[in-house]
């Protein structure tokens, strides 16, 4: 489970890590200097592992019903 939530440290290793060995204008990707084109996928690679987060974790599991107070 821990492993997990260990994977929301990703992005933030990603971006705040990765920025600064990565900040270079050429090559362009997609018409967008590189460094742009590093945050664009992070944040959409932050969308994934929180997804994959939400989807393992046992407590977003459907629970049931809860019957209200019995008058």
């Amino acid at each position: 489970m821990s492993l997990i939530r260990a994977l929301a440290l990703l992005p933030f290793l990603g971006i705040l890590v990765g920025t600064p060995f990565l900040n270079r204008v050429t090559p362009l990707i997609l018409g967008l200097p590189f460094l742009f084109a590093w945050l664009l996928l992070w944040i959409i690679l932050t969308s994934v592992i929180m997804l994959v987060i939400y989807i393992c974790d046992p407590a977003n599991r459907a629970q049931p019903p809860v019957d209200g107070p019995r008058s």
